[in-house]
């Protein structure tokens, strides 16, 4: 069997059902051998979408949960196992293996159970902060809109309308939604005043999928895989205490949000390049030429080198971004730099393994495909490289 990542962490205890070996291993070992043995096998009904894959997705859930690792990092009183963060990061690597990873083991819903507990209302956070946790609620984010620079919010043109009863009426369009069409409560940042380009007046809403007016419009697959959406707003009505944080601080609100996930994308980014990196050793010890084996040659040997360099280098840098959110720092620099490098690191290593696999590598046989094409999206996903390398360099040079 091939394992993805190495590290370890200390032992971590089971639930009292879980057999003794199990409750031995160290935590990360139990998620590693999870996502390898249950996941990865059933990433193509997954990627299906459809009723087949949310039977998938169940299925797995409660055998995540069967196993004692079901929301790992989520707070005990909702119902997770208050994993601390700092723990929890060693781990994202061995879960974000598979794109699939954290929706089966039920830490998808960190950011938005993170971002309710600190801003909202006492009866929001008792109607669904539980019902994240437990899986029975999917949560989305909306920010990006289809006639707008995605990196830019000042441009957002959905408006938000205070009412007399002191809800609100959101009208607009948003894109590139993941996870819209099976959302029940999408996070939407709307203008409640003032106009484009100012940065004043912008607020964050959270608006469930089943409100009058609230409409997926389409599937926008990316490079031709499914999982990201278009959605309208045709007069929404929400309720006062949806709003989330105080009316115009979305942008604070947003940018707390974006560092921490930017983070916990580039830490399962690096779980997916080194699933490819390993791909790609097993590959060259098992396939033998004419003339040897791959492993022999000087080429073959380059890739293995330099795509084990760029994991090794970019790993301390999500680590440090990592460690700095975790004690409320400033991690602006470190998170762009994490960002550029996860990102890169990805698309350089799953390039690198197809190569060795040659066609067999372009083919539906091995994961390949897929990591080349989140590598590719992460260079884009979470803001393009050019606005990360720009906002790093004009912050060293203050």
């Amino acid at each position: 069997m091939t394992t993805f990542t190495s590290s370890a962490v200390p032992t971590v205890g089971a639930p009292e059902s879980a057999p003794s070996g199990t409750a031995r291993a160290p935590l990360r070992d139990r998620v590693t051998a999870f996502v390898e043995e249950q996941v990865v096998p059933q990433e193509q009904r997954l990627d299906a979408g459809g009723p087949t894959a949310a039977a998938t997705l169940a299925e797995l859930r409660a055998a995540a949960r069967a196993a004692g690792l079901w929301a790992l990092p989520l707070p005990v009183e909702l119902g997770g196992q208050g994993l601390p963060f700092a723990d929890y990061v060693r781990l994202a690597e061995a879960e974000g293996a598979s794109d699939h990873g954290p929706r089966a083991l039920g830490s998808a819903a960190l950011l938005d159970v993170r971002m309710l507990q600190r801003h909202c209302a006492d009866r929001v956070r008792a109607t669904y902060l539980e019902r994240l946790v437990s899986g029975e609620l999917q949560a989305a984010y909306a920010m990006t809109e289809p006639d707008t620079p995605g990196t830019d919010p000042a441009m957002t043109a959905t408006k938000a309308t205070a009412e007399p009863d002191g809800s609100w009426t959101l009208t607009g369009r948003k894109w590139f939604v993941s996870g819209a069409a099976d959302a029940d409560l999408v996070t939407v940042l709307a203008r409640t005043h003032g106009t484009a380009p100012s940065r004043e007046g912008l607020s964050l809403f959270l608006v469930p999928t089943d409100s009058p007016g609230f409409r997926v419009l389409r599937e926008l697959p990316v490079l031709g895989v499914g999982g990201q959406w278009e959605i309208a707003m045709d007069a929404v009505r929400v309720p006062a205490d949806h709003l989330i944080g105080e009316p115009g601080r979305a942008l604070a609100i947003a940018g707390e949000r974006l560092q921490l996930g930017r983070t916990l994308r580039c830490l399962r980014w690096l779980g997916q390049a080194e699933r490819a990196f390993q791909l790609m050793c097993d590959r060259a010890r098992s396939r033998t030429q004419s003339r040897g084996p791959l492993a022999d040659r000087q080429l073959v040997q380059q890739h293995v080198f330099e795509s084990l360099l760029a994991i090794r280098s970019t790993r301390p840098l999500v680590h440090k971004a990592a460690t700095l959110i975790d004690a409320g720092h400033d991690a602006r620099v470190e998170a762009g730099l994490a960002k550029v490098a996860a990102a890169r690191t990805l698309q350089q290593v799953a390039d690198a393994a197809i190569q060795v696999h040659g066609a067999a590598g372009l083919g539906p046989d091995t994961a390949l495909p897929a990591l080349l094409r989140m590598g590719r999206m992460a260079r884009i996903l979470d803001g393009p490289d050019e606005l990360h390398i720009e906002a790093v360099a004009r912050r060293v040079l203050r």
